[in-house]
């Protein structure tokens, strides 16, 4: 039954981020590509988001490129309950938008197995650093650490890998 509630949300995901890319025609596209990204300093924010994007077989989504950079920030997978939790994460860092209330609260009504998941990502969120609204494009060559430990305190940090450990 939890396998049909992941691919309902799989679905709902892959539905919506059409219309979410179409919402924000204001944005411009990063137009770098993932060679591009995997051409970075190996410790890179960029080299790191390439590596996340290879490694899912993904490429930049235009106007949307940041979301991928919170996953690397992060650590938090591409699975259904992962992307609900760092939704949770990011509305306790202060970001807002209609996809992420309307993931947080369809993916807590379909998938309420996972809500202290969601609640310990909603937790890290809020006591984070706010980073929702950094200009990714231009950290691309930062040390992903550097970045990081700006972000997280090394508590937070250690929490997060504990939580990712504890989803395997």
């Amino acid at each position: 039954m939890k396998t049909l509630r992941k691919q309902l949300i799989n679905w709902l995901f892959e539905a919506s981020s059409k219309l979410y890319t179409r919402i924000y025609k204001n944005q411009k596209p990063w137009q770098i590509t993932k060679s591009d990204l995997l051409s970075y300093s190996k410790n890179s924010l960029g080299y790191r988001l390439g590596l996340f994007l290879d490694k899912n077989n993904f490429e930049l989504i235009p106007k949307v490129e940041r979301h991928d950079c919170y996953h690397v920030l992060t650590g938090y997978s591409t699975k259904v309950e992962d992307e609900i939790a760092l939704q949770y994460l990011s509305l306790a860092n202060g970001k807002r938008s209609p996809y992420l209330y309307g993931v947080v609260i369809l993916g807590t009504i379909i998938l309420p197995d996972y809500f202290t998941y969601y609640l310990q990502s909603y937790k890290i969120g809020k006591e984070a650093n706010v980073f929702h609204n950094l200009d990714f494009k231009s950290l691309l060559k930062v040390n992903i650490n550097t970045i990081r430990q700006a972000i997280f305190s090394k508590q937070q940090i250690q929490t997060i890998n504990n939580l990712h450990y504890e989803q395997t």
